[in-house]
C-alpha cells in the first residue's frame, strides 16, 4: 500500500515545516504542503518532495560533483531497490491535472489510485487505502477544484488528498524534478518494450541546476531538463538474457533522439512550447550502464555533454 507508506512520511513532514521552511495549509479539506510559492522551500523540503513522489520507496542525497564536468558542484542521487513501483508507479508525472483554473502535472502514488494511466495498466500497478498522497509541479496553490478533481478520479474523501507542491524554479522544485534521473530511464525503457520488471535495483546522479528566476517556468523545466539528458547517469541492476540488453542499450540515452545537443529551453522554443511535439525519445538520461546479474556482463552507453550543460546552467 504505496498510498499509506508515503500519508505516514507525509504526516511527519509536517512537524518539521520551520526547519523544512514549508507551510500548511488546508484546501478544501485536502492537506497541502507549500514548499516554494508562498515560501522560499529548502534543500530539505526538495528531498521531502522527491521522497514523496517516489513513494518513500527509495532514498536521496545530495553529494558533491565535479564542476568541471557537470558547471555546479552538487549533485542529486537517488537509489532505489523497487524501482518500477516507485519510479514508474509513483514518480512518473504522468497526470495532467487541470481545471477550468489551474493546468499542473500531477505525480506521486495518487496516480496509483486513479489507475488511468496506461503505463499503471500495462504493468498491473495500483494501490488501495483511505489516503493519497500526490506533488504538483506549479507556482500557484490549487484551488478546491482542483482538490475535488483528485478526490473524485482516485475515489476518496477531500480530507484523504495530501499534496506537496512547488514550481519548478524554487530550491525545492528544481531537486525533486533533478531526482527523476532512474524514472526517465525506467519509462525509456518501457518504450522500447524493454522487460522494465527485470530491473531489480538502481541508482541514478545528475548535476543539481541552479534554479532559474522566480517565474520564469520556461528557464526552469529547460534547466532541470538539461540536468537529465546532458548530465545524468543512471546504473540498473537487471536479470534477463544479454540479448534483450544489446537490443535496447543504444537507444536509452537521449542522444538517440535527433533533438539532442541543444539547452531544452531551445528546443521547447522551437516546438511552439508543446511538449507533444518534442521527440519522447529525448526524455532519458545522458548516460545508462546495465549490470547483467545473469551473466556477469556490463553495458554503458551515452556521454555527458558539459557545454550544454555550461550554456543552460551558466549563462
Amino acid at each position: 500500500m504505496l498510498n499509506e507508506q508515503t500519508y505516514q512520511r507525509f504526516q511527519t513532514a509536517l512537524t518539521t515545516c520551520a526547519a523544512d521552511r514549508t507551510i500548511v495549509s488546508s484546501i478544501g479539506n485536502a492537506v497541502v504542503l507549500d514548499a516554494g510559492i508562498q515560501t522560499s522551500g529548502s534543500l530539505r523540503a526538495g528531498i521531502l518532495l522527491a521522497e514523496l513522489c517516489l513513494a518513500d520507496s527509495a532514498s536521496i542525497t545530495l553529494q558533491p560533483c565535479d564542476a568541471n564536468r557537470y558547471a555546479v558542484d552538487q549533485a542529486v542521487v537517488v537509489q532505489t531497490d523497487a524501482p518500477v513501483a516507485a519510479c514508474l508507479g509513483a514518480q512518473y508525472a504522468g497526470w495532467p491535472v487541470k481545471t477550468d483554473d489551474f493546468f499542473a502535472m500531477g505525480s506521486g502514488p495518487m496516480r496509483l489510485f486513479r489507475g488511468k494511466e496506461p503505463v499503471l495498466k500495462e504493468l498491473s500497478l495500483s494501490d488501495s487505502g483511505d489516503n493519497v498522497v500526490g506533488i504538483l509541479e506549479t507556482d500557484k496553490l490549487p484551488p478546491e477544484s482542483v482538490i475535488q478533481l483528485i478526490a473524485d478520479e482516485c475515489g476518496v474523501p477531500n480530507s484523504g488528498v495530501h499534496l506537496a507542491v512547488a514550481p519548478s524554479t524554487s530550491i525545492a522544485g528544481s531537486v525533486q524534478v533533478v531526482a527523476r534521473s532512474i524514472e526517465t530511464a525506467l519509462h525509456k525503457l518501457h518504450e522500447l518494450k524493454f522487460d522494465v520488471g527485470a530491473i531489480v535495483s538502481a541508482v541514478g546522479v545528475a548535476p543539481l541546476s541552479p534554479p532559474a528566476k522566480p517565474g520564469d517556468m520556461v528557464g526552469g523545466i529547460g534547466r532541470t531538463n538539461d540536468a537529465m539528458l546532458y548530465g545524468a547517469h543512471v546504473t540498473l541492476w537487471v536479470d534477463v538474457d544479454d540479448e534483450q540488453i544489446e537490443s535496447v542499450a543504444d537507444k536509452v540515452p537521449s542522444a538517440s533522439s535527433d533533438d539532442h545537443g541543444r539547452p531544452f529551453a531551445k528546443i521547447f522554443k522551437s516546438y511552439d512550447y508543446d511538449f507533444y511535439k518534442v521527440d519522447p525519445m529525448l526524455f532519458s538520461p545522458a548516460v545508462v550502464t546495465f549490470h547483467n546479474l545473469r551473466s556477469g556482463r556490463t553495458w554503458s552507453r551515452g556521454s555527458i555533454l558539459t557545454d550544454v550543460l555550461r550554456e543552460s546552467f551558466l549563462s
